[in-house]
């Protein structure tokens, strides 16, 4: 009799990895949101327009260009409405216009009275120096220092780190990037910049997002204390060399650099070119 009541009772013990799936499909229930506000920082040309098509799933931002205004689409993303706020690239080897800074403080308002639900500060993978650390620090301080609650790090490119995974990317990068990734509290995400439509990795994104809105709740523009523009003096890295720099021989490794217009060409010709080399998946319509 006390045989069988001990097989009862170890029958009814959950199987661990089971319980574990359980409870992440319940946190994932808990935090689900019908609607994901997003805002698109960083400099010009890493892929951040790009990155914009991806999780609408077709092309809305333009890439043949640089972004002088924010362009502002919508689309039904994995069962949610999605708003993407495309802003005006900060710029690498001189100083960003005053009047960009400003078009990029307005990007966070056009999601509303309630503000983006997060901030994705997009970076390619490459040499990555205290320049660039300090570039990001002083564009973000725009938005006020809560922005760093509510900001994801989305790199791009990743393909040139080839086998390595981006932890050791990571590491190899140094104090600076870390210092980055610090402070947004290590909420990073690697995205394949290759395919449209139903993406793989966006499901994984969308739900890394509401688990930043589930901690930290929803950023507020009008917790932001109105900021002068970033001056000269203020800036004192605008003659100093991006030290974001592409990889030898990569084909993007145009992503961040302010280019003259033969290399825009070039840098559209890239992304054509990955296009092209890269099986789409478009919905329909």
């Amino acid at each position: 009799m006390e045989s069988e009541k001990e097989v009862q009772s170890i029958g009814d013990v959950p199987d661990p990895e089971e319980e574990e799936k359980r409870l992440a499909a319940a946190a994932r229930e808990a935090n689900h949101l019908t609607e994901l506000r997003l805002v698109l920082l960083g400099w010009r040309w890493p892929g951040k327009s790009l990155t914009g098509n991806t999780i609408l799933g077709h092309e809305e931002f333009r890439l043949e260009r640089a972004a002088e205004f924010c362009v502002k689409r919508q689309t039904e993303v994995e069962g949610r409405q999605v708003t993407v706020i495309d802003t005006p690239g900060w710029f690498s080897t001189q100083s960003t216009p005053p009047v960009y800074q400003q078009e990029m403080v307005r990007g966070a308002s056009m999601c509303g009275p309630l503000g983006p639900h997060a901030f994705l500060l997009v970076i390619p993978v490459g040499m990555f120096t205290e320049v660039d650390r300090a570039r990001i620090e002083e564009h973000l301080a725009l938005f006020g220092e809560r922005v760093w609650r509510h900001t994801i790090v989305v790199f791009t490119w990743a393909d040139v780190l080839r086998n390595m995974s981006i932890e050791r990317h990571i590491k190899r990068e140094g104090k600076d990037l870390q210092w980055v990734l610090e402070k947004c509290k290590m909420r990073y995400f690697v995205i394949s910049n290759y395919i449209f439509g139903e993406h793989p990795q966006l499901r994984q994104l969308m739900e890394k997002i509401e688990k930043v809105v589930a901690e930290e709740g929803i950023y507020n523009p009008e917790d932001v204390e109105e900021k002068k523009p970033l001056g000269q003096n203020q800036n004192q890295t605008q003659n100093r060399e991006l030290g974001a720099r592409p990889k030898v021989n990569s084909a993007v490794g145009l992503a961040k650099m302010d280019m003259d217009p033969p290399h825009r060409d070039c840098y559209a010709n890239a992304v054509s070119q990955a296009k092209t080399q890269t099986t789409f998946h478009r919905n329909p319509g």
